[in-house]
């Protein structure tokens, strides 16, 4: 192969590793996001749990006796 083939080769190769590591840090990123808005999530519906069970309580106290 001659020397400008295997350099651009080269050129080539290290421009799609740069390009694979940036995608690869979005990923990241993006995964991190899903991750925090997972755990606020799980947050909200125990939450959520807690109100509607209290009031269903509220709604059915006494009705059962």
């Amino acid at each position: 192969m001659a020397d400008d083939a295997l350099e651009d080769l080269v050129r080539r190769l290290t421009a799609l590793v740069v390009k694979l590591d940036e995608r690869d840090d979005q990923l990241l990123a993006m995964l991190e996001e899903q991750r925090e808005f997972n755990r606020q999530q799980v947050q909200i519906n125990a939450r959520l749990e807690t109100l509607v069970t209290e009031m269903f309580r509220e709604r059915h106290n006494g009705r059962d006796a």
